[in-house]
């Protein structure tokens, strides 16, 4: 057999693993050249996704016959006295019945049961029976959370907090008033900006405020390579909201699960979202009580499905943050070391321009700064203003690429008024 096309055919299918017909003729050559362990190899890794492959079963049922037929051995020559006459055969051993008119061997036979585990052998189980799943109730592959943050603990960002309380906090609050204008506990809210602003702060402060459940899910948790399994853990992602309601599922960097879909060629990304979308509408199970939030930093890449009414309808900005947060932040990263000096409000002051993270790295390079000194002195010393103001200006602010890719979506871009708010801040910090 031509030993370089079976070389290149375990190339093509270590790069397509999914590609079964491709893993099936490679199979097919191996029965062919005599190596039929690594044929019942490839088969039952076609089996494993495949198991009711009538073409897979039957070459599995040749690859494991030619591996157990015996070797064929030159016959030896007994002496003459010991072979029982032609008119009397054995009475212990039945005479082996007669091969078919033009066939070459009898019909090789085995236990599919032995088959079996020789194919356990080869690979380890991809899936888990049904009767397995059932043990597992839904909410356990999700991690629920019960946050101690309030909105009180974090710094500035009125607007979002604002808008936060007009769509969750203020229908909560108030049931009666809530009956009265027929206002449902449910909805979605999109929060985007620029990385390292808060979204995820700001999210798990909300759920501290309503004293309900927090699920942060990443695109790790839904995504699988298996056919179904994404929209299966999508569907159970809700399922475990529900069942802790009142409860606030928060998708980070949503855009990366919830993609456009007219830029998305992978068929079973594609499958994901629609079961997100028809799971947003609680075609099947009613939403009341599950609040929906989601933070991007690429809003125009989510797709417009996501954001229609009832679902993801609603969209703050969150903006990098002012005077008064920053001076929330410092203290906050300050607030378990020793410090001698310090003045929040100029550092606040001199941070503008700057996010949350690169204000919590600056405390960090200014402990390690201060801790450096003391070990070269011998003298622990607190840290000083000369520490926090030498590592800020040691940082390049990190939103700069992502407020100008958004100056060129806004100035460009077709924009249908959602970056309204976007494009007035671009214009007043002086960014347009």
């Amino acid at each position: 057999m031509d030993q370089p096309l079976i070389a290149s055919l375990r190339r093509a299918i270590a790069a397509n693993p999914q590609d079964l017909p491709l893993r099936l003729h490679l199979a097919e050559l191996l029965v062919d050249s005599g190596d039929h362990a690594a044929a019942v190899g490839e088969i039952a890794a076609v089996l494993a996704i495949q198991p009711v492959d009538r073409a897979a079963q039957q070459l599995m049922t040749r690859a494991l016959g030619l591996a157990a037929a015996p070797q064929s051995e030159p016959a030896q020559s007994e002496p003459a006295q010991s072979e029982p006459a032609p008119s009397e055969p054995a009475p212990s051993e039945p005479a082996p019945p007669t091969p078919a008119a033009g066939a070459e061997h009898p019909p090789v036979q085995f236990d599919w049961s032995a088959a079996e585990d020789q194919i356990g052998e080869q690979i380890p189980p991809m899936f888990i029976g049904e009767s397995a799943t059932n043990e597992v109730p839904a909410a356990a592959a999700f991690d629920l959370e019960r946050p101690r943050l309030r909105l009180s603990d974090v710094g500035g960002m009125q607007q979002a907090k604002l808008r936060l309380e007009a769509s969750f906090l203020a229908p909560l609050r108030n049931p009666e008033l809530r009956s009265m204008y027929r206002k449902s506990l449910r909805g979605g809210l999109l929060m985007y900006g620029p990385p390292g602003c808060g979204k995820t702060y700001l999210a798990r402060a909300l759920a501290g405020e309503l004293e309900a459940g927090f699920i942060s899910v990443q695109i790790t948790d839904i995504l699988d390579p298996m056919l179904g399994t994404s929209e299966r853990n999508v569907s159970e992602l809700f399922l475990a909201a529900r069942r802790a309601a009142p409860c606030v599922l928060f998708f980070d960097e949503v855009d990366a699960l919830g993609q456009r879909r007219s830029q998305t060629r992978n068929s079973a990304l594609r499958g994901t979202i629609n079961q997100l979308l028809t799971e947003l509408d609680g075609v099947d199970q009613d939403n009341e009580g599950v609040f929906v939030l989601a933070a991007t930093n690429q809003p125009w890449d989510v797709d417009p499905a996501l954001r229609r009414p009832g679902r993801l309808d609603r969209t703050v900005l969150i903006l990098p943050p002012d005077a008064e947060a920053r001076e929330a932040i410092f203290r906050h990263h300050l607030q378990r070391r020793p410090i001698a000096g310090i003045d929040l409000g100029r550092l606040a002051k001199r941070a503008e321009g700057m996010s949350g993270a690169d204000i919590a790295y600056a405390t960090e390079l200014a402990a390690e700064n201060a801790l450096l000194a003391s070990v070269a002195s011998g003298d622990p010393r607190p840290i000083r203003m000369d520490d926090l103001t030498s590592a800020l200006d040691s940082i390049r602010p990190s939103i700069g690429p992502w407020l100008e890719t958004a100056r060129n979506l806004v100035t460009f871009g077709q924009d249908d008024g959602t970056y309204a708010e976007l494009r007035g801040y671009l214009k007043k910090a002086g960014r347009m």
